[in-house]
């Protein structure tokens, strides 16, 4: 065909991969699941520089590209877009594991200053299913294991953490690491339609109790907090004293952050169970990807007196300055 004649479709598809892209293209089916399939990734590097000041880290780490809790919200989306898959369901069904980790980090951990802190999950999950059989994350944990003085966070929905409890024992022995559990509602029904295939919340407080009893350094991340169905000052309320029963060292709230990409499978998720609140959403995010600074402020003010109520705090105490929590609108620099 004349290349004159060539749709904007045809014509993107027949312009060479590079980068991440062609990468993933040379990735090989592992295996599939339940409509999720897996496959390599060719890896070159594993850490992903933060150049802003302003989030809590400065490293991330994420040791699969796609996910498949399938969070409603979820504003990693479009990372896959980077590896020219513009459907957003991909993101959640075609899941990439990446080779040679543990081996990458070794090389690149000379590259860490003192004090630089190393965030593991900030895209996609790393003790989602792929976990239970590729332990990626695992092997990553067994090299910094190795080492001292590191600064360490992870980030996860999942109790499959509990897997790792000694070797994050060990790990803690010689450097700092924290671990949050996210947690956007104690109702396991509202649970299971927005984030369909992750642990139960209860499941997910135990995973906090049983860390933090453990000598391992545990808190709730409450995030999204979503408009209209997760933002009651009951629920809230609710979620900070099960945080605090459970021993968690500290729990802070982040707003709903929704892109377009992110928008697509929300917005049609919100026609088929919260129909009301179709109206408000699309007034509320028009143009923009953030709520406004009102209603940041007032989520804000509201968990600083629940954390004054049940005697829990935002950060722990001997937290380094650069592990303090992240404003929502960093979320954007926290892909790999």
């Amino acid at each position: 065909m004349h290349p004159a004649l060539l749709t904007t479709e045809e014509e993107e598809s027949s312009l060479p991969l590079v980068g991440i892209a062609k990468l993933a293209a040379q990735g090989e089916s592992i295996r599939q699941g339940h409509l999720v399939e897996y496959f390599t990734l060719p890896t070159r590097t594993l850490l992903n520089r933060c150049t802003s000041s302003r989030v809590p880290f400065t490293w991330t780490i994420n040791p699969y590209r796609g996910c498949e809790f399938a969070c409603k919200y979820c504003y990693a989306r479009y990372t896959h877009e980077f590896m020219e898959m513009r459907d957003s369901i991909d993101f959640e069904r075609k899941i990439y594991v990446k080779q040679q980790a543990a081996w990458l980090l070794r090389q690149e951990l000379r590259k860490v200053k003192r004090g630089e802190e190393i965030a593991i999950g900030t895209a996609t999950d790393p003790y989602q299913p792929a976990e239970k059989r590729f332990e990626i994350t695992r092997g990553i944990l067994e090299e910094l294991a190795l080492h001292h003085g590191q600064q360490l966070g992870i980030v996860t929905k999942s109790d499959l953490i509990l897997r790792d409890v000694e070797l994050l024992r060990r790990i803690a022995e010689n450097n700092s690491i924290f671990v949050n559990l996210t947690i956007t509602t104690l109702n396991t029904k509202l649970a299971r339609i927005l984030e369909p295939r992750a642990p139960r919340p209860d499941l997910r407080l135990d995973a906090v109790r049983e860390l933090c009893a453990a000598g391992v350094n545990a808190g709730v991340i409450c995030a999204p907090v979503l408009p209209g169905i997760t933002d009651s000052p009951a629920a809230l309320d609710a979620l900070v004293r099960a945080a605090k029963q459970a021993g968690a060292k500290y729990i802070y709230a982040n707003p709903l952050f929704l892109k377009p990409c992110s928008a697509s499978v929300f917005l049609p998720f919100l026609e088929k169970e919260f129909p009301h609140l179709v109206d408000d959403y699309r007034k509320r995010f028009a143009g923009r990807a953030f709520v406004s600074k009102a209603y940041s402020k007032r989520i804000s003010e509201l968990m600083a007196n629940l954390r004054k109520k049940h005697g829990i705090s935002r950060e722990y105490s001997s937290r380094s300055q650069s592990a303090h929590p992240p404003a929502e609108d960093q979320q954007l620099r926290l892909f790999a």
